[in-house]
């Protein structure tokens, strides 16, 4: 029995040598130690076969075996753990004396450095934000701006409807409704948003960004819309850039204005960004038809307004020279980490 003893024992020390995980070690562990079917365990279970006067001298040989059973796999589980450690601290170590790695800066979106220009630019002339639903009801979309029911903007092939009554917004002139029914004069907001028109080429997208603003109050005239745009078009082009108003049509406003800027790429002389006219258009505007203030419950003979709107994609196409509006969708990081402001 002695001898079968110290075989277990060496045949442990052996298994034991070959094993470089404690996972493994803790299964040849429990291969001996297990209480119930450890190979230790089971020599107790030989006890029966001795005598009587036998029977303590065996007992003490195998509690002696457990004894170094325990110690030997405490140790060795111990030894494989601070190696494993080791290991992983090796594989984890940081220099910090090495220089960082570089992270390029994110730049915010054409559309983004525009609108933000633009709200910081009328906002310093008084304006404040309003933004309205993006799902419009007719009402507010066409009838409360004077648009005949058989304007063609109405017509399923230019307008997005979600159903007889209700549609995708092909304006934010929609909000000025909304605050002038709500607010009495005098009013003075810029309403910027996504606006849908099924519309899709070069320089057109189903869907863009708008940015129209509403001025109502004693007095108002078509001058201070013109000296608001000179303003605008100072700010955002050049401090030469001078602005035209040509004659137009809008239901909305009456009279109704294009409003053109001098080429800020030539100086008005000349070139293939203004098409050799001198002048780019850049957004339309009128004063508030008398219609639409009566329909918001605003009397005309008291107020006056002045209305205009811009594509903050157009504006951003001429500051930053873009040629196609689908650059500004595709979401390129080599086209929009050009822009950053």
């Amino acid at each position: 029995m002695e001898e079968q003893i110290k075989a277990m024992r060496q045949k442990i020390e052996a298994a034991a040598a070959a094993i470089t995980d404690s996972k493994e070690m803790y299964q040849l562990r429990k291969q001996y130690l297990d209480n119930k079917a450890g190979q230790i365990s089971a020599l107790m279970k030989n006890m029966r076969d001795l005598a009587p006067e036998d029977r303590p001298a065996f007992g003490k040989i195998v509690n002696e075996l457990k004894t170094w059973a325990l110690d030997f796999f405490t140790a060795q589980d111990a030894r494989l753990k601070a190696a494993e450690l080791a290991k992983k601290n090796a594989a984890e170590q940081i220099d910090v004396t090495m220089p960082a790695k570089p992270h390029k800066a994110g730049a915010l979106h054409p559309n983004t450095l525009i609108a933000n220009e633009l709200i910081d630019i009328f906002a310093g002339m008084g304006f404040t934000i309003f933004e309205g639903p993006e799902i419009e009801n007719d009402y507010y979309n066409f009838t409360a701006l004077n648009t005949p029911k058989d304007h063609p903007a109405r017509d399923m092939q230019d307008t997005f409807y979600v159903s007889p009554e209700l549609l995708l917004r092909t304006q934010t002139s929609a909000g000025q409704i909304r605050v002038m029914e709500k607010n009495q004069p005098p009013i003075k907001i810029l309403s910027p948003g996504k606006v849908f028109r099924s519309d899709d080429d070069a320089t057109h997208s189903p869907m863009f960004s708008q940015m129209e603003g509403l001025v109502v109050d004693k007095g108002i005239t078509l001058c201070d819309l013109q000296g608001m745009l000179d303003v605008f078009a100072q700010n955002v082009f050049g401090e030469n850039v001078k602005t035209r108003l040509r004659p137009s049509y809008f239901p909305f406003t009456e009279p109704s204005v294009e409003v053109d800027v001098s080429c800020f790429e030539c100086g008005g002389k000349g070139c293939r960004l203004c098409k050799d006219t001198g002048w780019i258009e850049v957004l339309g505007a009128g004063m508030v038809n008398r219609k639409v203030l009566e329909n918001c419950g605003v009397d005309p003979d008291v107020y006056t307004g002045f209305a205009f709107g811009m594509g903050i994609e157009r504006i951003a196409m001429l500051k930053y020279g873009i040629p196609n509006i689908k650059m500004l969708f595709e979401s390129d990081v080599r086209v929009l980490s050009q822009f950053n402001e």
